[in-house]
């Protein structure tokens, strides 16, 4: 199991097809992962994106796109390791100790928490658009 191993789902009222339209522009993937090297391996169209990760973390993240009656749910990944200091894709061992555990720990509240910020910020920002600009 990977390190860095998040998985988050957020409902959005918004169609499908509109935030396909916004996981699949580059510039938002700046914004969102700001220190990671970010390249798409997978573009699946309406059901999402993949992409490998380089940075202080090696590994890959995912956006998955379930549609729903009444909107999408956002599925979305990150499976990582952090890397060796000076390298951004050679994964870094951490001994078992409970300071690594301690480490590893605050890193994966930082991701998450910074994840969900940006998905909160991404519903806000759909949703108050309204159904009048989907059509």
């Amino acid at each position: 199991m990977p390190a860095v191993d998040i998985v988050d789902e957020s409902f959005l009222v918004v169609p499908r097809r509109i935030v396909a339209e916004v996981v699949a522009r580059p510039e938002r993937w700046r914004a969102w992962w700001p220190d990671l090297e970010i390249e798409v391996f997978l573009d699946r169209g309406l059901d999402g994106m993949a992409w490998t990760v380089a940075g202080p973390l090696v590994g890959s993240t995912e956006i998955w796109l379930e549609e729903h009656p009444r909107g999408v749910v956002l599925h979305y990944y990150l499976r990582a390791e952090p890397t060796i200091p000076g390298s951004s894709i050679q994964p870094r061992t951490l001994p078992d100790s409970p300071r690594s555990r301690r480490h590893l720990d605050g890193m994966r509240r930082e991701r998450v928490l910074h994840w969900k910020r940006i998905m909160w910020a991404l519903k806000d920002e759909l949703e108050a658009q309204g159904a009048s600009t989907w059509s």
